[in-house]
């Protein structure tokens, strides 16, 4: 809408939310295969033209039933793109009407709406990270993710960007670790009940990390995950022990794969050179295994590092789970790959073990080393650590990528949305 006639686009947008909230199913009296008035005819020649297909109402049968047979309305009005111009879209009215929606659970087309509401209006997103309820929007998000497994890939692409979106903002990365969550029930792993919105959030992003690196392999996922707990990274706080102990136990399990698959190549490559084989496909294989446990554990070192560089007083549960764990660290400190980001880690892990053995506390139950640690912690200088750039990823749509949204509103393909990260 342009010109003299933008003003009456806020109208336009709020009835094209309502109709979509409303989802009004075209009457029984209407059957699928039955004389149709004037108006539902009209519709359904409206949805060929727009569609590009020669396609009428008494083609649809049955079994090729989908959401604009039920509720053409509801699903065409989705279409319109939405994006600031010179009079941004109206942000309180949005917001209200884009919760409303959550009344009837997280969908992908739901999901799609707000990652356009967010990535293309500035103003609602503005608007958006200052509400006070905004962990009634992420929540249903999580949820998603965490059943990754019954969603379909578009769905866990949209959720994750959109997270990756908000944690550009270091308001939104604060306030996560500000809002206590009580008596999680969908999350199933543990008992949680008393967790941080950020803590669940660390806890799911981790996990499809890991489902991705064990099932699916698709790079561009793991990228995302990890981008956007690194943009958060610098605001870690108050870290629950069960969430330090799952962040640093996938870096275990990472190492572990990444010292296997590197003991697998070599004995590969020895192989090869006995039978006078340069390279084959299991090789080649191997190495973009290896390529991708290289950048996955980087990444974790880096979100690790970037945590202790900038608050460490306050996660002393982080502290001794590295502790804990230390024997993960050493194995890798002298490993190239590693050997610059993994040092501050070290340096941490030796400071604090160093004095649980001048206390002589190091056999002793979990509540006196933490004491020790908040002790410690006093008297901890930022100076014994080298400092490195912060981490700062930035979410860039490819071209074209209403290709992806088309496929996503239709269901006709599994295509995924690459994605470009400005570090």
């Amino acid at each position: 809408m342009k010109g003299k006639h933008i003003i009456h686009a806020p109208v336009l947008v709020k009835r094209l939310l309502q109709n979509f909230i409303d989802q009004d199913k075209i009457s029984s009296a209407y059957g699928i295969n039955q004389n149709h008035s004037l108006v539902i005819g009209l519709a359904f020649n409206l949805w060929s033209i727009l569609t590009f297909r020669n396609r009428t109402a008494d083609d649809l049968t049955v079994n090729d039933k989908n959401d604009f047979q039920e509720a053409p309305l509801a699903v065409q009005s989705l279409f319109p793109s939405l994006d600031d111009t010179r009079q941004p879209l109206s942000k309180q009215p949005l917001f209200i009407y884009y919760m409303s929606l959550y009344k009837n659970g997280s969908s992908d087309a739901i999901t799609l709406l707000l990652y356009v509401l967010l990535h293309r209006n500035s103003s609602f997103k503005s608007y958006l990270l200052t509400r006070p309820d905004l962990d009634q929007l992420i929540i249903p998000i999580l949820r998603t993710l965490y059943n990754a497994p019954n969603s379909t890939s578009h769905h866990i692409y949209m959720s994750l960007i959109i997270l990756l979106i908000l944690s550009e903002d270091d308001s939104f990365n604060k306030m996560v670790h500000e809002k206590k969550l009580k008596n999680i029930t969908w999350y199933t792993e543990k008992a949680l009940t008393d967790i941080s919105l950020g803590g669940i959030l660390i806890l799911v992003v981790i996990r499809i990390v890991q489902y991705n690196i064990l099932k699916m392999r698709d790079k561009y996922l793991h990228t995302n995950c990890l981008a956007a707990l690194a943009n958060m990274s610098s605001q870690f706080r108050e870290l629950h022990p069960y969430v330090c102990q799952r962040l640093v136990s996938i870096f275990g399990y990472l190492s572990k794969k990444y010292k296997s698959t590197n003991e697998l190549k070599r004995d590969k490559n020895k192989k090869n050179l006995e039978v006078a084989v340069t390279v084959n496909e299991n090789a080649t294989e191997l190495e973009q295994d290896l390529q991708v446990l290289e950048e996955v554990l980087r990444m974790i070192l880096e979100i690790l590092n970037s945590c202790l560089s900038t608050n460490l007083a306050n996660n002393p549960n982080l502290i001794y789970t590295l502790l804990y764990n230390k024997h993960i660290f050493e194995s890798l400190k002298d490993n190239v790959v590693f050997q610059d980001i993994i040092h501050n880690i070290v340096v941490v892990i030796n400071h604090f073990s160093q004095l649980l053995v001048q206390k002589s506390q190091y056999e002793v139950d979990t509540h006196q080393v933490l004491i020790v640690i908040q002790q410690g912690i006093k008297s901890w200088s930022k100076e014994k650590l080298v400092k490195f750039p912060d981490l700062k990823f930035k979410y860039v749509e490819e071209d074209r990528p209403e290709d992806f949204f088309h496929s996503l509103r239709l269901g006709t393909s599994e295509r995924t949305l690459s994605v470009t990260l400005d570090e």
